[in-house]
């Protein structure tokens, strides 16, 4: 439908608490998840929140397939999840380089849950429920964290592990202290 833009960390619509979607199965929905869709794909992001792009509504939608950003990750099916309950399994925690499109450029060590266990509804109304690992259950917290105001520098616990990604190691190794 269109590719909108998408909202660039500062702006306060990033910090605010989305909203609960209520009705399902509408034109006006179609055409916000079609708009997320077509703005993720055209900025080669592995997701997009609905506040991304102005919209304070608790959407999100991912999809990793020979993704130019993401190219040595498993993919990810396409989701379209609405009203997300995430569930963390027992497990580690793990680091992961993130970026983020409201983030242009930068890359940010962030801890997460390794496995974890998600719920939620598709545009229809029908139920997802799935149990996750690895890359997949990285990007789930990662867009579903934007539906609570959160940005992933939020969560990077030494931000020496925060910069532009043009400026961090090949490797991903920093000095130690």
């Amino acid at each position: 439908m269109a590719i909108r833009t998408v909202l660039k960390m500062g702006n306060p619509l990033l910090w605010e608490k989305a909203a609960e979607v209520e009705t399902f199965d509408t034109p006006e929905l179609h055409e916000l998840v079609s708009d997320m869709l077509d703005t993720m794909r055209a900025e080669s992001g592995a997701g997009l929140a609905a506040p991304q792009i102005g919209v304070g509504l608790r959407g999100v939608v991912f999809e990793v397939c020979a993704n130019p950003r993401y190219p040595d990750v498993e993919p990810v099916p396409l989701t379209v999840l609405v009203n997300p309950v995430l569930v963390p399994l027992e497990g580690e925690m793990e680091e992961g380089w993130e970026g983020c499109l409201s983030i242009p450029g930068m890359r940010g060590l962030v801890p997460r849950h390794s496995r974890l266990r998600y719920s939620g509804l598709d545009a229809c109304g029908n139920r997802i429920e799935r149990e996750v690992q690895g890359f997949h259950a990285r990007v789930v917290q990662h867009e579903c964290d934007h539906l609570d105001g959160m940005l992933y520098p939020m969560r990077i616990p030494d931000l020496r592990k925060f910069g532009f990604a043009s400026e961090i190691p090949q490797k991903r190794e920093l000095p130690e202290e």
